[in-house]
């Protein structure tokens, strides 16, 4: 694979599955340092417990709000049938990310699962 950055990232266990599933094609994450150094093509492992799942990044783009990024977003593809409900899921995710994270700005990292 060259030079390219391996990374792991923690993610709660139902998320991982819908990752698994093929479902979940994009993670949503709040503008950390570590989490702008992620690029398309680098392979990135989601861990939740013991289970782990390589995938490989398409692309990752910015939002300035969650709200945004559902604008623009497919929800089911962020969050399987939670994304049935946008207000729900907009819920669920400033329930993991509160307002001054909000505030780093929003990324959304498309994920294909390696085989």
């Amino acid at each position: 694979m060259g030079d390219a950055v391996k990374s792991e990232l923690n993610i709660r266990a139902p998320y991982l599955r819908l990752i698994e599933d093929g479902v979940k094609t994009v993670e949503v994450r709040v503008g950390y340092p570590s989490m702008r150094r992620i690029r398309a093509g680098q392979e990135l492992t989601f861990v939740s417990g013991d289970e782990r799942v390589p995938t490989r990044v398409t692309r990752v783009t910015e939002y300035p709000s969650f709200e945004a990024m559902l604008d623009q977003e497919d929800p089911r593809s962020i969050g399987g049938d939670l994304g049935e409900d946008r207000e729900e899921l907009l819920r669920v995710i400033r329930g993991i990310y509160p307002p001054e994270k909000e505030r780093l700005g929003v990324l959304a990292i498309g994920i294909e699962v390696l085989r």
